[in-house]
């Protein structure tokens, strides 16, 4: 099987930030026996192809660790749903029904991370009230509104943030400008955002690891 015009190799080469590693793969059958015993728990009942979708994003990251010098590592996920990373480590997995993408960087680079991918598809009509809030809705057009450019930001922003502030947050607490590659939250933390413009959407979200980001006083939720 192979990759669609505009791959999504391209894709994340132009997203692609110094010290975040971001791969992926083509889900197939068989991914889901690279789940460990340890992360296969996590998904009881569940159907085959998300225990595919599963076991292809944790190979993607367990190749990317293994540039870190993380071997053979097991990622569960917490009871939320996130994954489990180990020490030293920040990462965030995704997948759609084809393709599988993991991020990963060094904790002492970055405090946080977050990665979506999306078909590039139109969002329904019904749906655009819900994503976007009423300056996002003014300030972007139909192309931008009905794409999934801010839903995918917005998905990659809460994968990151959640973590770390343990806040759920809705689709309007979360404000993006693309433009400046900046996502605001309604509490008044703020993440770098890059997100690709192809026939996949990628979306990839991070707060450095900085003097700014440690004393920065959020919800406590």
């Amino acid at each position: 099987m192979s990759e669609p015009q505009n791959s999504v190799s391209e894709l994340i080469r132009s997203i692609a930030e110094p010290s975040i590693l971001i791969g992926h793969r083509l889900i197939i059958h068989g991914d889901e026996g690279a789940l460990r015993i340890e992360e296969a728990v996590c998904f009881p009942g569940a159907v085959s192809q998300v225990r595919r979708q599963a076991g292809a994003a944790r190979i993607v990251a367990r190749q990317l660790l293994s540039r870190l010098n993380y071997e053979h590592v097991a990622i569960a996920k917490t009871s939320s749903g996130a994954p489990l990373w180990p020490a030293g480590i920040v990462g965030s997995l995704a997948h759609d029904e084809r393709v599988a993408l993991a991020a990963v960087a060094r904790k002492g680079d970055f405090l946080a991370l977050g990665v979506d991918i999306e078909p590039a598809e139109e969002l329904p009509e019904d749906l655009v009230e819900i994503i976007a809030t009423d300056t996002e809705r003014s300030r972007y057009g139909q192309s931008i509104l009905r794409g999934r450019r801010l839903f995918a930001a917005k998905e990659a922003v809460y994968k990151a943030i959640f973590p770390i502030d343990q806040c759920f947050l809705d689709f309007h607490d979360i404000e993006v400008e693309l433009q400046q590659q900046v996502a605001r939250l309604s509490y008044g933390r703020t993440a770098a955002v890059r997100v690709s413009d192809g026939n996949y959407v990628i979306a990839l979200a991070f707060l450095r690891n900085s003097r700014e980001t440690h004393t920065h006083t959020s919800l406590g939720k």
